[in-house]
């Protein structure tokens, strides 16, 4: 895969193209699911906002199969992955002070979650930086 210049970015921008992949990976999560953002602090590029990193939310949507940009971004190929809308509740993200009625749905990737066990605790080994 070819790294992305800064002289290039204009062009690439201009032209655009899709980040949807047809490749076979099997979804990690279903809509209804309940998952845990990682606690990432890559040095790099990422797409995981840090107000949802170590939060809980639940799936709302499977979007399909994308190349994982923060991957991509740093030249590492396109890893493709599911992206999944998750829904999270305003209190969840910013405590009592939001309203009650208010969510916020984010567009993660696999690699930013993992399940949760019934019971509440997260199923996956403590989080470690992308690779």
């Amino acid at each position: 895969m070819r790294v992305l210049r800064a002289q290039d970015v204009g062009k690439v921008l201009l032209k655009g193209g899709p980040a949807r992949v047809n490749e076979p990976v099997s979804p990690r999560f279903r809509p209804g699911d309940r998952v845990h953002t990682r606690t990432i602090n890559p040095t790099g590029h990422t797409r995981l906002p840090r107000y949802a990193r170590g939060r809980r939310g639940v799936v709302d949507r499977d979007w399909g199969v994308f190349i994982f940009p923060d991957s991509s971004a740093a030249g590492r190929g396109a890893k493709p992955q599911h992206l999944y809308s998750v829904r999270f509740e305003a209190r969840d993200l910013w405590g009592p002070a939001a309203s009650a009625r208010d969510a916020i749905y984010l567009d993660l990737w696999d690699d930013y979650l993992d399940p949760v066990e019934v019971g509440g605790s997260a199923a996956a080994p403590p989080d470690t930086p992308h690779r």
